[in-house]
Parts: structure tokens; sequence; C-alpha cells
């Protein structure tokens, strides 16, 4: 609708026969914005909510809403955050698992948060029972900034229990969520929740799981966003191995047993080369002018998502996979995991 309308406002301005013609955009959504009344009003009492309790609401427009979001087929037009830590960070992992883990598989949460300190990482969960609240915890303990993404509204918070650790991480990290306040924590509101978890990271890490869950779900979800997912193996037989086990036996998430396997894998070790300065592209080296596009993408940044090159080129996803391919052939451009393309030139 903004696409087709140019605005927000304008949505509001159009006919209902107007409406109806924008594909995914039936006779129920069109009535509903014709006779918006009841909608604006609920608008502005969000807008006394938030300006009392000093909330940010992230747009998806605004320069401040994730970028690694606007990528997601299903990503939320409207955020509401309350924190410090910068959802654009540089680095996030989200690490998920079994509300009710283990003593290995506390530990090893605990580890894994702990020594991803080095990476500079930002630690992303869902604030839930279990590996979640373990890993914002972590974080916290370590000076690590940590954000947890909510399946209700800012207005309560859900666990309970866990509201002393929420206020830690609004000084160190922040709290997230596309609900308006009074959403309660529905059981429907998890799976919704689990997509910004999935598409918010680079990586994704499982801890534990048995052969179903939540953190299944979030797992299956970063697949289809190509995100890097992890998971730590457990014995053969145990119940709360079963879905970490199932994901690295089908291919789904690769095995790690620490920090420093997944920072190897995402090449995040410490003595990475710091802004290599850009080259210019030999002169005896023939490239297209589409070619010269995704190179000249590369102008500000020592590498990029495959995702940002294309919202920078304007190409398609097809397309832009293959002027990479020709320029790997050319040796400017090297692939490198997590979807990410380093400039060689």
């Amino acid at each position: 609708m903004l696409a087709y309308c140019g605005s927000a406002k304008e949505v509001f301005k159009q006919k209902k026969a107007h409406l109806v013609k924008i594909p995914t955009v039936g006779e129920y959504t069109a009535a509903g914005i014709v006779a918006g009344k009841n909608v604006l009003q609920r608008a502005e009492e969000e807008l006394k909510f938030i300006e009392k309790y000093k909330i940010t609401p992230l747009f998806f427009s605004d320069a401040e809403y994730p970028q690694r979001l606007k990528f997601c087929s299903d990503s939320p037009i409207l955020l509401y955050y309350k924190g410090t830590a910068n959802l654009n960070h540089s680095k996030i992992v989200s690490v998920v698992g079994s509300r009710k883990p283990s003593e290995y598989g506390k530990l090893i949460t605990e580890d894994l948060v702990r020594d991803l300190k080095a990476s500079g990482a930002l630690i992303l969960s869902g604030l839930a029972y279990g590996v979640d609240v373990l890993a914002h915890k972590s974080a916290l303990d370590n000076g690590m900034q940590t954000v947890g993404v909510l399946a209700h509204g800012l207005d309560r918070m859900y666990p309970q229990a866990h509201d002393k650790t929420a206020k830690r991480m609004i000084e160190q990290g922040g709290l997230l969520t596309d609900f308006m306040s009074g959403t309660n924590p529905d059981a429907v509101n998890f799976p919704k929740r689990n997509r910004i978890v999935a598409g918010l990271c680079d990586a994704l890490v499982v801890v534990e799981s048995k052969h179903k869950g939540g953190s299944l779900i979030t797992a299956t979800i970063a697949n289809s966003y190509n995100k890097d997912v992890f998971a730590f193996p457990g014995r053969a037989g145990d119940a709360l191995a079963e879905g970490c086990n199932g994901l690295i036996k089908q291919n789904r998430a690769a095995l790690i047993e620490n920090a420093a396997d997944l920072m190897h894998a995402m090449q995040w070790e410490e003595n990475e080369i710091k802004n290599p300065k850009i080259k210019q592209i030999p002169l005896m080296l023939n490239i297209s002018d589409e070619e010269k596009i995704i190179v000249d993408a590369f102008a500000e940044k020592k590498e990029l998502h495959i995702d940002e090159i294309c919202y920078a080129t304007q190409l398609p996803i097809s397309k832009v996979a293959a002027l990479l391919l020709n320029l790997e052939f050319s040796n400017l451009i090297k692939s490198k995991p997590g979807k990410l393309y380093g400039y060689l030139g």
C-alpha cells in the first residue's frame, strides 16, 4: 500500500475501489481503512503510551529500522523499542533453546555467550524461560549488549519472573516487539516473535531442543531467510538433543562445540583485517556496466551481505548472484560465510 499510494497518510485518503486493486489488499482490509476512525483513534492512544514511557517506534522506512529485517518477506512494518543498543549492530547472534535445559545446556549457553564477547557481538533472544534468559543474563554479566524480542506489548513483562533482567537489559541492550500495548502473550504471538529473532541476527545458535518446539520453529524461519544456523550436538537418545541432532543431520545447521567454532565459521576472529582500502579496478580488466555497479557498492564498506548489495544496486538477487560469480572468477570478489562478499581489487 505504501508503494502504491506513496505514504501512510495517502493510504487513508484512498477510496475503497482503489485500495482493492492493490495486490494482496482484499475487501476486508480496504473496508477497514476507509472506515478508519477506530484505527486512527487506537493509533492516538498508542502515541500517548510511547511518549509517556519514552518508547521508540521504528517504521519500515525509518533509517534506524533494523536493516536485516528489511530483507525478510514478512518483516514487521512497525516495531516498538526501548533500549540503548544499536539494532543495526555489526554482529548479532541469536541464542535459543529449551525452556528446561539440562545442566550441560546451561553451562554451554553461559560459556558460548561469554566467549562471544571477543567478537563484539550483540546477543539476541526471546527472554523466555531456560536458554533465552540464561543467554541474556550471561551477556549482562559479561558487559555485553543484549536485546530481548517480546511476544506482547511493552506495557507488561512475561514471564513476570524476568522483570529485573528486563530492566537491566533496557540499560545494556533493549526490549523489542512488533505488538502494540495491551497485547497479551498469547500462544499465537510466539511464532510471530520468533521471525524477528531469526531475521534480526547474522547467526542463530540452537543450544538444546526436543524434536519439537519454538527453537526449531525459529531455526526453520532462519533457514528460510538464508541465515547461518548453528547447533550444539547432544548425546544419542537424549530427548533434549533430538532437535539439535536433527538439524545437523538434515544439514539445516552447522555443528559447533564452542564460540570459537562459530567465530571461525563467520570469520569473526579477533585478528580479522580492519578497514582495508579499496583499490581501483585494474585497467586491463574488462567488466560489464552491471558488474561495475556491484563493485561500486563496496565503496564505503570492506564487505557486504548479498542483501545489502541487492539493496544498494536495486538489482534482483538472481542477477546479483550471477554477477558476483563472474566477479569471483575475475578475482575481484571473494565469497565468505554468512552470505558475505569482500572486494579484492
